[in-house]
């Protein structure tokens, strides 16, 4: 069986992208890559990208002079979990306190790690967890 490396890129569906992009510039620290008027990508970590995409926008194949993107859209309060490092957990905490972002839950998992959750602009709930699946740390 071939080998994948990992999720290169995830996309979350937005309403207004330039209020999207600048809570994920401002609040996680994510520099754009490319900006265009229905999609910007923002860089996560290395080889990991966020696609920010205006709903509605790609509901059409996308053909450029190098090929073609498939169709597609998303809707409703979709979820996004971002890894970090234990030892920056309550700098976190202080992070999204310092930017009037409502912590809606935050728990340890029997497994080990903790998870702080919270809402983007979109209502998109995003996670900031300290361990994989197995409950080994990362970082």
């Amino acid at each position: 069986m071939p080998t994948i490396l990992g999720v290169l890129e995830t996309a979350l569906y937005v309403d207004e992208i330039h209020r999207s992009v600048e809570f994920y510039e401002r609040v996680l620290g994510f520099p754009v890559l490319n900006a265009f008027d229905r999609l910007t990508s923002m860089r996560v970590a290395p080889n990991q990208v966020l696609l920010i995409i205006k709903k509605g926008s790609s509901v059409q194949a996308t053909v450029l002079p190098f090929g073609t993107i498939p169709p597609t859209d998303g809707d409703g309060q979709l979820h996004v979990a971002f890894g970090i490092a234990p030892s920056e957990l309550q700098d976190w905490r202080a992070v999204l306190e310092a930017h009037a972002i409502a912590v809606e839950s935050e728990f340890e998992w029997p497994e080990g790690g903790w998870s702080i959750y919270f809402r983007d602009p979109d209502n998109h709930i995003i996670e900031l967890k300290t361990s994989d699946w197995d409950g080994s740390e990362l970082g």
